[in-house]
């Protein structure tokens, strides 16, 4: 596997960035010899390697379910369904395009647990802009964040009050970097929750619908394996009462 393809594999989701050459110094290749115009070639370079990977892992999948129907033994109705759907998988893939749009019932989502098919991850494009340009069209069904990278890590660097002025003169309502973290909430359907102690505040992160016991597993196994129930206390309660014996007392 690629240092790139290795890279992917280890994370939930995937930023398309508009410049590339920092992220293929990384990997020990020459931005340069992609030529003119870069950022595109350099894009078409990361989306052919996530692909051929995702399809070498397919054809694999179906060179073993071929195996299986040979040696018989196996159960006839999956094999022909997994064979349909990685044939499926394969086609879209040697036409050189990401599985990420392909519709994937919850019966055949089974099938390819474990595999972490790379095109599949979801995808965020990133748009870097420079001080005073305009946003160049772009053609993605993915969400979209344009940024001034420049210009947000120097106000990121100014006091809170500095700036809070700077952002008002210029009519900026809110950091890029924020929206990007909520569309990257988005784009994996999770969310977070809060613990609270007298020494520390932290969030952890589940997917959106978890119950109270899959949040207690984010926390630690055992408060999963040994969970009871879940006391609900709603914000404005929880405001109104102060404490949580209090809301207790009160019934809420």
């Amino acid at each position: 596997m690629s240092k790139l393809a290795a890279l992917v594999r280890q994370v939930d989701g995937v930023a398309e960035a508009q410049q590339f050459g920092r992220l293929l110094r990384l990997l020990d290749i020459q931005p340069t010899s992609f030529g003119r115009p870069q950022a595109r070639r350099c894009r078409l370079f990361v989306v052919a390697e996530l692909g051929h990977v995702d399809l070498v892992a397919v054809e694999r999948k179906l060179e073993r379910l071929t195996e299986e129907r040979k040696k018989g033994g196996t159960d006839k109705t999956l094999n022909e369904r997994q064979t349909a759907l990685f044939t499926r998988l394969h086609e879209i893939l040697a036409a050189e395009k990401p599985l990420r749009g392909v519709e994937i019932s919850s019966e055949e989502e089974k099938s390819l647990a474990g595999f972490g098919l790379l095109t599949r991850k979801p995808l965020l494009v990133l748009l870097n802009l420079g001080e005073g340009q305009s946003l160049p069209e772009v053609r993605s069904t993915a969400p979209v964040v344009a940024l001034q990278g420049k210009l947000e890590m120097e106000l990121a660097q100014l006091p809170p009050e500095d700036a809070a002025a700077f952002m008002q003169e210029y009519g900026i309502t809110e950091l890029s970097l924020n929206r990007m973290i909520k569309l990257s909430y988005d784009l994996l359907d999770q969310h977070s929750f809060f613990t609270v102690g007298e020494d520390e505040v932290r969030a952890w992160t589940v997917r959106r619908g978890a119950k109270a016991v899959e949040a207690a597993g984010a926390i630690h196994s055992d408060l999963a394996r040994g969970f009871i129930r879940a006391e609900v206390l709603s914000y404005d309660d929880m405001l109104a009462c102060g404490t949580l014996a209090e809301a207790r007392k009160r019934g809420k």
